[in-house]
């Protein structure tokens, strides 16, 4: 998911999201319309979307690789959609498509809404069955199953769900899509009130998180990887390029260590491309940066100091195992994410 160069916005300038998607749903049931099966879909992500990189955890936590294979689009798209641009002639070697765009077209002619990314292809006949984020993420820990590595985490267990989406729901509203609203604000009322709220929600999240490990429970679950994704590109991108200025990431002390924590668990920093996050933004974006420049910094080593979090309780994965890493065409290169480096370990590429 992302936007150019006009973004929506309402009348008094705040920036309105096309939450309008394709929202059909791929079920463990043989006689859905989009049954689960292995090989048959393709998950579409590019490593600069936040939304997107939702999707890419799950699938890496799940163990899912064999099942669901990843199609990569690059981290720059234009009116046209997002492209291929990573793949060798700017194809994508299963869909055989240059840009999203067209597998869109070939669902509906006429579609007429967001080309976006997290969206899952029936490789057969090259249409989207859906680009609905926040239920793609669902669907892979809850449908998948049956294709589910042995250690799998339950990343949306049924004795929580209700709290996961109590608590995530503020958070989508006022972090997610607040530092959206903050960025893409065309007056000065709109943006004082996505900022406000956005900094009120990341205090009350100091305060919850002060002393828990994980937003709802003993380990990590669906929650954390819907804030997560917003954190690790907060200061690298939302806090200069968004004017979500008033604090760092790095400036509040238990957010920072939380998402440390998360960083350094195998799925969440191994999948993370600095790179690739302010190339989009600070190129994407051209009526926020018309020049260009990508600004060199935050240095990123700070994401391997250790975070203390382990004397709260609770464990990452609980009785789960950690994945196994990536396989190496899905590696983030350390030479282009420092942080990455300083990781070492099996899950980063030397």
């Amino acid at each position: 998911m992302s936007h150019g160069a006009n973004p929506p916005v309402d009348e008094t300038g705040r920036f309105e999201r096309d939450t309008r998607y394709l929202d059909d749903r791929i079920l463990d049931d043989p006689e859905a319309a989009w049954p689960v099966e292995p090989g048959r879909y393709r998950l579409v992500v590019a490593r600069a979307c936040p939304w997107a990189h939702r999707a890419v955890i799950v699938r890496r936590l799940l163990g899912l690789e064999d099942a669901l294979s990843l199609g990569l689009a690059g981290p720059t798209h234009d009116w046209r959609s997002w492209r291929f641009d990573l793949d060798p002639g700017e194809v994508d070697p299963v869909l055989g498509i240059h840009r999203l765009r067209e597998a869109f077209l070939a669902r509906d002619p006429h579609y007429d809404r967001g080309i976006t990314v997290p969206a899952i292809v029936d490789v057969p006949s090259g249409q989207v069955v859906t680009n609905d984020f926040r239920q793609i993420t669902v669907d892979l820990a809850t449908q998948w199953q049956r294709h589910h590595r042995d250690g799998a985490p339950d990343l949306y267990p049924p004795h929580l769900r209700a709290a996961i989406e109590e608590i995530s729901e503020p958070i989508y509203r006022e972090v997610n899509n607040g530092v959206y609203e903050a960025g893409f604000a065309t007056s000065q009322s709109a943006y004082e009130q996505a900022h406000r709220q956005l900094f009120d929600r990341l205090d009350a999240l100091e305060q919850h998180l002060a002393t828990r490990r994980y937003l709802v429970g003993d380990h990590l679950t669906e929650a954390d990887i819907r804030l997560f994704t917003t954190l690790v590109r907060f200061d690298a991108v939302y806090h200069l390029h968004f004017r979500c200025n008033r604090s760092k990431l790095a400036e509040l002390p238990v957010l920072w260590a939380y998402a440390r924590d998360l960083f350094q668990t195998p799925g969440f920093g191994d999948t993370t491309d600095f790179t690739q996050i302010k190339q989009h933004y600070y190129l994407v974006h051209t009526d926020l940066n018309p020049s260009g420049i990508i600004p060199a910094g935050p240095l990123l080593g700070g994401w391997a100091q250790p975070h203390h979090r382990e004397q709260l309780g609770g464990t990452p994965l609980g009785e789960a195992t950690p994945p196994a890493p990536p396989p190496p065409a899905e590696r983030v290169p350390t030479a282009d994410n420092p942080a990455l480096s300083t990781l070492g370990g099996p899950t980063a590429e030397g």
